[in-house]
């Protein structure tokens, strides 16, 4: 898996599966079911960090066989869970619409975007989304609009009901061409000068606490540069854990206990994890 994620960190999976279709989606997941083995959907490997011995399941991708788009009528738009949202904001760039240039450097796809309700520099999904399309999991498909989505900071009822997300609907205002593609340019440079993308890592790796910044309480902490092995908390950007080159996901792991409990002990509050820990026998909790 450390060529299928963001972090480059990862062992074997029994299975992976890169489905072109929902039937090819429900086939996969009835392919673990009828096995016995767990499994994961996974985009563009963002945002997860997968353990260092395999994997027993199926790891199910949904990517470009999964990523068109298509125009409606007064600014909505369908699209696909696989699209990246890189793709899909220069696309609306590219025809006028202004709303999506927030997720425009955000290194994921759709259906995860939804799912995480993800956002950054002020936007998130439910600013824009009408609805989305998922599958139950018993294979049913499912259109649920934003309310039924529950789309809260970084969760869904897509989460918390195992759903898969095939694609949704979204409405976005005309704008200036040159503008939406100057805020664009605008924010993801900020993006490059801030963040320490020059490193492998799975994005933010803790939540936002209400009230704080997970990067400043973990550099209050004491933290900046805090190592163990080749994870280390970014001296850039302190709400980033990075692999400096050859870190294990067991390193990543001991790495982000002790920042927890650090900045426990220095300011009472307690660091929740934003990236997903899949196929750790005994980790963190939450």
């Amino acid at each position: 898996m450390s060529r299928h994620t963001t972090f480059r960190i990862g062992g074997p999976a029994a299975y992976y599966m890169i489905p072109e279709s929902e039937e090819e989606i429900c086939d996969a997941v009835d392919f673990a079911r009828k096995k016995e083995i767990p499994y994961f959907l996974l985009g563009r490997g963002s945002n997860v960090l997968f353990y260092d011995g395999e994997y027993p399941g199926v790891v199910i991708e949904i990517g470009q066989g999964l990523s068109n788009l298509e125009w409606g009528e007064d600014g909505t738009v369908s699209a696909q869970a696989g699209i990246t949202l890189s793709a899909m904001a220069s696309k609306l760039a590219d025809e006028g619409y202004t709303g999506f240039e927030f997720a425009s450097g955000i290194p994921g796809t759709l259906g995860g975007a939804i799912t995480m309700n993800a956002g950054a520099y002020g936007g998130e999904i439910r600013g824009c989304i009408v609805s989305a399309t998922v599958l139950t999991e018993d294979g049913r498909a499912r259109t649920l609009g934003r309310e039924e989505l529950e789309l809260g900071y970084r969760s869904s009822v897509v989460q918390r009901k195992n759903y898969i997300v095939t694609g949704g609907v979204f409405h976005f205002e005309r704008g200036d061409r040159d503008e939406i593609l100057s805020k664009m340019r605008e924010l993801n440079g900020r993006r490059r000068e801030k963040q320490p993308l020059e490193y492998p890592s799975a994005g933010s790796t803790f939540k936002r606490p209400p009230g704080y910044f997970a990067g400043r309480l973990i550099e209050e902490a004491g933290l900046r540069g805090y190592r163990v092995g080749d994870a280390q908390v970014s001296e850039k950007h302190c709400g980033f854990v990075i692999n400096r080159g050859h870190a294990t996901a067991t390193e990543v792991c001991r790495l982000m206990a002790d920042v927890q409990a650090r900045v426990k002990e220095n300011s009472g509050i307690e660091l929740e994890p934003e990236i997903r820990l899949v196929g750790f026998p005994d980790c963190l909790s939450g």
